[in-house]
């Protein structure tokens, strides 16, 4: 069995309500995770998405910012949320694939939307910056307990962990996103809990990978001045499945665009 799952941060679900559904329509994803859905739960647009086949949804929403939500053409049980650093702002979700699923029963989702931590990297000066190496140490606690069994994480990390998940690792080691206070936070949690990095296990570096490009560049194609900041990791029962991992570029260019494209990742149960 094929069991693909893309990570997308939309940047506000309901103003690019068109680019998620014409997603589903060409790439049909079995699941899509989405982060900063920027929408409360009961504006979701739930409707929209079961009509495109997408009959299973969890979300966890808040008015203006944040917000993630799994959508799922197989059934979905025991949805839960959790909060980090003593704050409930949607920046987390997980599920289980149902029965239904097939080979793919039983595999926990978890979605996460990491704190991009604002411009300074310095926690004295930067409340959001402190926030997010809270944040990423309290992941790095619960990836510690994580419940042994199949599991997949994807989301917005806000991390370019790899010297070639950025344009340039020299021009960029003091850039919120790529300092090494934040690589090796990541690095140590994902490694510690036994995650396995999708995307480097089949396209290890040097080959530069990119999920995200400013909207602040004029020409962001052409400047290709990118940074690897949405991440799919699998725990080691799943490492074998692995067969694939795409950045579909072209969304970045559609219009009103996110400035991160989706992620796939493909498994072969």
């Amino acid at each position: 069995m094929r069991l693909t799952v893309t990570s997308w941060n939309i940047n506000s679900v309901r103003l690019r309500i068109d680019s998620v559904l014409r997603f589903l329509a060409e790439a049909r994803p079995d699941v899509l995770c989405l982060q900063e859905t920027k929408c409360p739960d009961d504006a979701f647009p739930l409707k929209a998405f079961r009509g495109s086949g997408y009959e299973n949804v969890v979300f966890a929403g808040q008015k203006g910012y944040n917000g993630v939500a799994i959508l799922s053409r197989f059934p979905l049980s025991t949805r839960a949320v959790m909060g980090f650093c003593e704050r409930q702002d949607a920046r987390h979700i997980s599920a289980v694939l149902g029965p239904e699923a097939g080979a793919a029963a039983g595999i926990a989702l978890h979605d996460f939307y990491v704190p991009a931590g604002g411009d300074v990297p310095d926690r004295a000066l930067n409340p959001k910056f402190g926030h997010k190496l809270d944040f990423l140490a309290e992941l790095r606690a619960w990836g510690g307990r994580r419940p042994s069994g199949p599991a997949i994480l994807v989301g917005d990390l806000n991390v370019a962990p790899l010297e070639h998940d950025v344009w340039s690792h020299r021009q960029l080691l003091d850039v919120v996103s790529h300092t090494p206070v934040e690589t090796q936070a990541l690095e140590t949690l994902r490694n510690e809990a036994g995650w396995i990095d999708s995307a480097r296990l089949l396209i290890p570096e040097p080959e530069k990978i990119y999920t995200w490009w400013s909207y602040r560049s004029p020409d962001w194609a052409a400047a290709n001045k990118g940074r690897r900041l949405d991440h799919a990791w699998v725990s080691p029962e799943l490492a074998g499945t692995v067969r694939r991992v795409e950045v579909f570029r072209d969304a970045r260019g559609w219009e009103r665009p996110s400035d991160h494209a989706p992620v796939t990742l493909t498994l072969e149960l």
